[in-house]
């Protein structure tokens, strides 16, 4: 029996292994310094996030009324659609003062990692 490594080519899994821990330490390091927090749903000034679960109560309600209605189940994944899509829009995104060393850390570690792990999906 063939020992294969990462990606079913020959060699490659040490470096595969060493990147797959570069990655996630950069990447940990990277979103450890950003803070995320929520706005409120906004049109003209109201608040507007009951506006937005209209569609998916209707579809509710059609889908007790009829649980194989075409309209209910369309209704409702658009409202869910929606609700989403405006939890991910009202998000705000900051990331926190660093040096930039630490940000240069960071960045290397997590894009190093990612270049040895796709350095180890080649033969050797």
């Amino acid at each position: 029996m063939i020992m294969r490594g990462a990606g079913g080519t020959p060699g490659g899994i040490g470096e595969f292994l060493l990147g797959f821990v570069l990655a996630v330490v950069g990447g940990w390091l990277l979103m450890n310094q950003v803070t995320v927090t929520g706005g409120s749903w906004g049109l003209w000034g109201y608040n507007t996030f009951g506006l937005s679960l209209i569609p998916f109560i209707l579809g509710v309600g059609m889908l007790f009324f009829n649980g194989r209605s075409v309209l209910g189940w369309l209704l409702l994944l658009a409202g869910l659609v929606i609700v989403f899509a405006g939890v991910v829009v009202n998000l705000h995104v900051y990331f926190q003062p660093t040096t930039l060393f630490n940000t240069l850390l960071m960045l290397v570690l997590l894009f190093g990692g990612i270049g040895l792990i796709a350095k180890s999906l080649r033969a050797h």
